[in-house]
């Protein structure tokens, strides 16, 4: 047991050794998905789609270099929109993706991995909504990333794979939709290794 215990702390000790640390920020293109709205107390149904939005999002870093590969967990505050005829959604949120990533060629590297999300706001316009089904989720992102000096740029698309409903209330707290929280969004970030 005790040698396990110190080769545990030997490799997160020589994994610290090839880490580096940083900070992120950038903008996100997010919609969100399907919206079904009940018209009348029939089955009138209404399906609509988000329109994308502009975002943004904030957070740090740790990467992990093993060789042509690295592991990079992130911690990240997302706030994303997105608008439905004359209603916007707006969602705030704590992202850790934990991304595996390989060096290609030169400054140019590849990645892929899940996200873990964590849900802290939720709000819809003209309308009362209720907290999501899931206050975690899973999502799985992938992208690419150029590194110049202590600077890095990436672009990556994110999609959540947990379904997370939220339910739209009237005045009188009857359910009258339904709102698909999942994330489907295009991410640029600039990175800075401290």
């Amino acid at each position: 047991m005790k040698n396990n215990l110190l080769c545990l702390v030997f490799l997160f000790v020589s994994a610290s050794c090839f880490a580096q640390f940083g900070v992120k920020a950038g903008l996100n293109f997010n919609s969100n998905g399907e919206l079904r709205e009940v018209v009348t107390v029939g089955e009138n149904i209404i399906e609509e789609s988000g329109d994308a939005k502009v975002g943004y999002h904030f957070g740090a870093y740790y990467n992990i270099d093993l060789g042509k590969l690295y592991l990079r967990p992130e911690v990240v505050y997302t706030k994303t929109k997105s608008e439905y005829q004359s209603n916007a959604y707006d969602m705030s949120k704590i992202d850790v993706p934990v991304l595996l990533g390989l060096d290609v060629i030169g400054p140019l590297s590849v990645f892929a991995g899940p996200s873990f999300q964590y849900t802290l706001d939720n709000d819809f316009e003209n309308a009362t909504i209720s907290d999501v089904e899931n206050d975690i989720t899973v999502g799985f992102n992938f992208g690419a990333m150029v590194k110049i000096g202590n600077i890095g740029l990436d672009v990556r698309y994110e999609r959540g794979f947990t379904e997370n409903e939220a339910n739209i209330l009237d005045s009188n707290n009857v359910q009258i939709g339904t709102l698909d929280s999942r994330p489907s969004q295009i991410i640029f970030s600039l990175s800075l290794k401290l």
